[in-house]
């Protein structure tokens, strides 16, 4: 349920949400089929799964990922235009682990009961769980050789940090045991420890018997020093930069959207959040209000992040292996941070719990993972001066106001700042912002004068290497552009030579435009070819005959850099296209495949698009790659600026003209400069 920081909403505001929208929550004592699984629902699957398993203590069952399965999604559009009738059933799947085999099982909520239980057999895992993790990096602390490495390099063993790492596929035939690998840190001088690495030292763990398989003390390195490696304010010596004036974010009569459990109105837009423990936030059912066909549009059926491969470039025995998929590992869900008012959200925010089931299968709660806020942050909608008139000046602006819901996952050392923005013109907004901590590898240079050698990164400060490495975004964007049956259409744009010679011009650019008919003819890679990318419904046109669309306008452009045959890029060859459209498919949801740690590269997007299926006029689904390189430099330590890319979904004739032209402006409040 939704915990709100405002009461009070604007009278007026409320009444013209009443008038225009029809809301899409679920009747009372009913649950909307697309909520998150509450406490309750969790509490409810643990209790199924474990009176099913015979013979067999609590403690020896894993929960790895426990899930809303997805219903029907006819189903759901036939329940969302008439919700007084009865709602899709409700399921759930539990990916559990034991007696040392991964089980698949489907839940009836509704019926509170069983209905599948199946074995999967294939040579990859699913993801890990916090409490795991947690018991894995604990093992170190009374294993001799580790204790003696670390007496050797005279650091105190109970101020030393390990981390787990996934240990990846590179080319093994047999199926490997279900196990990660610990590199440690220093945690004695400073809360910083991913700055002070404890270089040369490998430990492998086993997690289905959580002990100790494998141990390496391969060399030493200096610890980089805590010195500089603070953040905290309380902490940081003198000099500071000048203080700015305080600035506060008012709404006397509360926020003008309004939130009914998961589903969100606002302005014109209606939307229903949901949350996942392995993609973290999904935007499902956002649909607009058009003022001038007096009518509630489609434009997004479900968006959220598929996958985040973070590929690290240093080749060496403790490194090489540093290739993770931060969802089918690890989960931006379970890795979601309790977000702080004034800090994370501004003050006009509304904060969301959500929950997850832990590794023994409990609810555990995750306080405030959302917030949502209207953004009020000084830009121009639109605007106008004309002075061509004679003896008249005429001056119109908007000012932008735009709707944020933002979740922030902490994995590991980086933390990402997730972004769905909602403009009244029409647009989505998806922006990340990477923070957080640089991976390191401590070194044995203080200058960069010294380094004759590939250190594979930056020398950022004293024995410190911040490593190269990328961060790639896939993006599942099931777009229902004004209904299900849509096409994906490249409009390239092409320099061609004037038809008349004798023109003054010599060249110009036109529009040709190809309607995709196969997966094949929609992969792009960015950079060859100047193209508008639109999801076009054929079958609805405006009043001038154009196809009513939403274009994907992207801010990053970036590839991957590895060849197609390492096996890291095989795990992740969904990359290989920043762009990628299949037909719909509701088990195609995860785009390094269901099972991803330790996958080999054989149930992914990629795999699944050799079948080349048609997309003409279908319910398609469009997948976009947002990618980062990251050459580390020296402002990225101790504690990395935010760097934010994302993407654009803008409307392209799907609306007769100007959305926002009869936008009414936020009423000022106590304003001193106002315009008369």
């Amino acid at each position: 349920m939704a915990k709100f920081s405002h009461s009070k909403l604007n009278l007026f505001f409320l009444l013209l949400l009443i008038s225009l929208l029809t809301t899409a929550a679920a009747p009372a004592g009913r649950r909307h089929p697309l909520d998150p699984l509450s406490s309750d629902e969790i509490e409810l699957i643990r209790s199924l799964v474990i009176n099913s398993i015979r013979n067999l203590s609590t403690t020896d069952v894993t929960f790895q990922y426990v899930a809303l399965t997805d219903p029907n999604k006819q189903y759901v559009l036939s329940w969302l235009s008439n919700p007084k009738t009865s709602p899709p059933p409700r399921r759930a799947t539990a990916i559990v682990r034991y007696n040392s085999s991964t089980h698949e099982i489907l839940i009836d909520l509704d019926k509170k009961a069983i209905i599948s239980n199946r074995v999967y057999s294939g040579p990859a895992y699913s993801m890990f769980t916090l409490s795991e993790l947690l018991d894995a990096v604990a093992l170190p602390q009374s294993h001799p050789p580790f204790v003696a490495a670390m007496n050797k390099r005279r650091l105190k063993v109970k101020d030393v940090i390990c981390a787990c790492y996934s240990v990846g596929w590179f080319g093994e035939k047999m199926k490997q045991r279900r196990m990660v690998k610990l590199q440690c840190y220093y945690s004695n001088g400073s809360v910083n420890l991913y700055m002070r690495p404890v270089e040369g030292v490998t430990v492998t763990v086993d997690l289905d018997q959580m002990k100790i398989i494998g141990f390496r003390d391969r060399y030493e390195a200096p610890v980089p020093k805590a010195d500089g490696t603070e953040y905290r304010p309380s902490m940081l010596k003198p000099p500071f930069l000048p203080p700015l004036n305080g600035v506060k974010m008012v709404q006397p009569e509360g926020p003008s959207f309004k939130v009914n459990d998961h589903t969100i109105s606002w302005s014109n837009w209606e939307l229903h959040v949901g949350f996942d423990k392995r993609a973290g936030p999904i935007i499902s059912l956002a649909s607009i209000y058009d003022l001038e066909k007096q009518k509630r549009r489609q434009v997004m059926y479900k968006g959220f992040i598929s996958e985040l491969f973070v590929p690290y470039m240093d080749l060496t025995e403790e490194w090489y292996y540093r290739t993770f998929f931060d969802v089918g590992e690890y989960g931006l869900g379970q890795y979601a941070a309790s977000l702080e008012p004034l800090r994370d959200c501004p003050e006009n925010a509304v904060f969301m719990d959500t929950y997850i089931a832990a590794g023994d299968g409990r609810p555990m709660k995750m306080a405030n993972t959302f917030c949502i806020f209207e953004r009020h942050a000084g830009d121009i909608m639109w605007r106008h001066t004309e002075r061509a008139i004679p003896n008249r000046i005429i001056k119109e602006t908007r000012a932008e106001v735009s709707l944020v819901v933002r979740m922030v996952a902490t994995v590991a050392n980086y933390d990402y700042v997730l972004d769905w923005e909602f403009k009244q013109s029409g647009s989505i907004i998806a922006t990340v912002g990477l923070t957080g901590l640089l991976g390191v590898k401590a070194s044995k240079y203080t200058h960069r004068d010294q380094i004759e050698e590939e250190v594979y990164g930056t020398l950022i400060a004293e024995n410190t290497i911040g490593v190269n490495h990328d961060h790639f975004f896939t993006y599942y964007l099931d777009l229902d552009v004004d209904g299900g049956t849509n096409s994906f259409v490249k409009s390239n744009l092409r320099t061609v030579r004037p038809p008349n010679p004798d023109n003054p011009r010599k060249s110009y650019w036109t529009v040709v435009s190809e309607t995709a008919k196969t997966e094949a003819d929609a992969r792009i890679k960015f950079g060859r070819q100047e193209a508008e990318l639109v999801v076009v419904n054929p079958n609805r046109r405006t009043r001038m005959g154009n196809p009513v669309g939403y274009r994907l306008i992207p801010k990053s452009t970036v590839g991957p850099l590895l060849s197609v045959d390492d096996y890291p890029q095989i795990r992740a060859a969904f990359t290989n296209y920043n762009v990628w459209v299949t037909p719909y498919n509701i088990s195609e949801k995860w785009a390094s495949g269901l099972y991803t740690d330790q996958s080999r590269g054989n149930d992914t997007l990629a795999t699944w698009t050799l079948r080349n299926r048609e997309i003409e006029e279908k319910d398609i689904v469009m997948w976009y790659t947002m990618g980062f390189h990251h050459v580390p430099c020296q402002e990225d330590f101790p504690l990395m600026p935010t760097l934010s890319r994302g993407f654009e979904l803008r409307p392209t004739n799907f609306f007769e003209s100007n959305p926002v032209l009869k936008a009414t402006p936020p009423r000022p409040i106590n304003c001193t400069i106002c315009p008369l």
